[in-house]
């Protein structure tokens, strides 16, 4: 088993608001999109009462609704104020970053060129910052089909979850094509997408078999078993161990499991217990990256706690 895996800070953050606004507020709690890209952990929430909508449309006017992780675009917060929602946002803050850097380089004159995935809740709301200046390029490709009206004033961002050896390659083509480009101060990819990858990248080349714990749209999930794969291993993404055909295993001695980063534990522990019944008794457990990130609470959560439990509100910084 590869350590990082599973969860990471943004993902424990969101599902902890999810679950805090239900012990506090009580059900129905509406989320826009899944609160996370993974189906088990929606499940949970939905059986704890969380509603879940795909549009700010869909919740009744007055009611509390909370943004997922991966973000939204200034015209959902917008919609939600004109509806008299009332917002908890749980917004990965490293998704928030790259927010911020999108409207930084728009009021400063810049084409924006973000690198990410089309069909993405995250670019979706990332574009929405400044779509009239903003292009989506999503491979090589697409960078050499970019036109600007002025090629020295290009700045480039990246979706957080995306593949090192993707990103680097693009950003390689517009650093060529625009030798003036700007980006951000530090990299858009996120801790935990860089974290996985490496370890996967790292331990890939004595595995035969490399098995991904996560959801099919998860972007982070699939980074990790493309890794796996352009390192010459054989790479599967499974949602659990019902996922695991048998004739994975056959002539396999050394299986490496992984988890994305909205992957629980149990589910990568019912693998391994699959594994284990089948004759993969001997587990070890490989730390390539220590972590240790932890994200506080929104402040409209913060309050909302002080309120419920007739405390002082706390100052939140």
């Amino acid at each position: 088993m590869l350590k990082p895996r599973g969860f990471c800070a943004g993902v424990v953050r969101a599902i902890d608001i999810v679950k805090i606004a239900l012990e506090t507020f009580g059900a129905p709690i509406y989320v826009r999109r899944e609160i996370v890209h993974n189906r088990y952990v929606v499940n949970e929430l939905a059986d704890k009462g969380a509603i879940f909508v795909h549009e700010i449309d869909d919740v009744p006017d007055g009611q509390r609704v909370i943004y997922s992780a991966h973000g939204v675009s200034p015209a959902v917060r917008e919609l939600s104020k004109g509806r008299g929602l009332k917002v908890i946002d749980a917004t990965c803050p490293l998704v928030t970053k790259v927010h911020i850097e999108a409207v930084k380089f728009a009021k400063q004159g810049y084409s924006l060129v973000l690198i990410g995935h089309r069909d993405h809740d995250e670019i979706e709301g990332t574009l929405g910052e400044a779509p009239g200046v903003t292009q989506v390029v999503s491979n090589v490709a697409d960078v050499e089909a970019l036109k600007v009206p002025d090629p020295d004033r290009v700045a480039y961002l990246t979706q957080t979850t995306l593949s090192l050896d993707e990103a680097r390659d693009i950003i390689h083509a517009l650093k060529l094509k625009y030798p003036n480009i700007a980006g951000p101060h530090t990299q858009d990819i996120c801790y935990a997408t860089e974290n996985r990858q490496v370890a996967v990248r790292n331990v890939a080349h004595n595995a035969e078999l490399v098995l991904v714990v996560g959801s099919t749209n998860s972007s982070n999930s699939n980074r990790l078993v493309e890794v796996s794969r352009n390192l010459g291993t054989i790479g599967y993404l499974i949602d659990n161990s019902a996922a695991i055909d048998p004739k994975w295993l056959v002539g396999v001695t050394n299986v490496a499991v992984t988890a994305g980063a909205s992957a629980p534990e149990v589910l990568v522990e019912d693998v391994v217990n699959y594994l284990r019944l089948n004759g993969y008794d001997r587990v070890e457990e490989v730390e390539v990256v220590p972590e240790n990130v932890r994200f506080g609470l929104p402040p409209e959560i913060i309050q909302a706690i002080g309120s419920a439990s007739g405390a002082e509100p706390v100052a939140v910084r």
